[in-house]
């Protein structure tokens, strides 16, 4: 059975449904053949991935963003498939390729996809509180994060600024377009009141401006959240950022894109395989943001899968 590749074409603001003849070229001379499949909605990469997996699909790539490779993988891991996850990037973000050294060019990923090899990495699940106010699980590889990083994220997918080209490179177009937001919302988001429990600790109460269970180092447009975060540790990097102030968490981004955050006295970290958090205040709606979607919200659990997919990586 040929791979297969899910493309999303509505990926990086649509662009890739333009440049999928250049990328299909390129994956075709470093790679080989391949079964392109096309979704047409959101979610339809799971149930692609899903499809391909049970039909015996040895490997299944994901042409988009970091929320089509999280559609893949959801699929793979929703059959119980040792199918392996490849990765080919066309999106705004790229946050999780960063982690694992995938370039953003579709060649130099196709060489990869050719050549590389093979990890078991952890995985992420959460049971959180959907729309309809019922439990509902899904799998992420990335960053689960809520606070500040949920309202960006609804921001940009509202769209850019419209003096924001349309064109040109897609790593400086999302950088922007996450930058605008994250200025948008210090200037007028609350702190966030929770109370957070990591493994079988005592219960907190904690006032954040933003908290990340991290199984891989990027989120947020390039944001190096984790900085020591492992894929294969059987841990999550819980990333907390203390109740900062607007002033404050604008003049000290330049350091969450380098990874120098976790030195500053208002930030905490710690490794857990399990996160319970729900807000302080029960009437109170706090959305989680899941590899760059927000499918629901708080009370939510997150716990570490450790080593249940497969990834084909670069070599070491």
């Amino acid at each position: 059975m040929l791979p297969i590749v899910i493309v999303n074409p509505e990926s990086a603001g649509g662009a890739t449904r333009a440049d999928w003849p250049g990328i299909a070229s390129e994956l075709a001379t470093h790679f080989g053949a391949f079964s392109p499949k096309f979704t047409k909605h959101a979610g339809e990469g799971i149930e692609l991935a899903a499809s391909a997996a049970r039909k015996g699909a040895k490997l299944i790539i994901a042409c988009g963003g970091d929320g089509t490779i999280s559609e893949v993988a959801n699929g793979i891991l929703s059959v119980g498939s040792d199918a392996e996850l490849g990765i080919l990037p066309s999106g705004t973000g790229g946050d999780f390729r960063k982690t694992i050294g995938i370039p953003a060019r579709a060649a130099g990923a196709a060489r990869i996809l050719s050549n590389g090899q093979t990890r078991s990495i952890d995985v992420g699940k959460i049971t959180f509180t959907n729309d309809h106010a019922e439990q509902e699980s899904r799998y992420f590889l990335g960053v689960a994060s809520f606070g500040m990083s949920a309202e960006v994220i609804a921001r940009v997918k509202e769209g850019g600024p419209d003096w924001l080209p349309t064109k040109g490179p897609k790593w400086l177009t999302g950088r922007i377009s996450f930058g605008v937001a994250m200025l948008k919302t210090a200037a007028k988001k609350s702190a966030t009141r929770v109370v957070v429990q990591l493994d079988d600790d005592a219960a907190r109460h904690m006032t954040v401006a933003n908290l990340c269970i991290a199984n891989a180092r990027y989120f947020g447009g390039g944001m190096k959240i984790a900085p020591h975060a492992k894929l294969a540790d059987g841990k999550f990097d819980v990333i907390s950022i203390g109740d900062l102030g607007a002033a404050k968490i604008l003049a000290n981004a330049p350091r969450l894109y380098v990874g120098a955050h976790l030195s500053m006295p208002d930030v905490g970290h710690a490794l857990a395989a399990k996160i319970f958090a729900r807000p302080i205040e029960l009437n109170q709606s706090i959305e989680v943001e899941v590899d760059g979607e927000i499918p629901g919200r708080l009370p939510a659990t997150f716990q570490i899968l450790p080593k249940a997919l497969r990834l084909r990586c670069p070599r070491k």
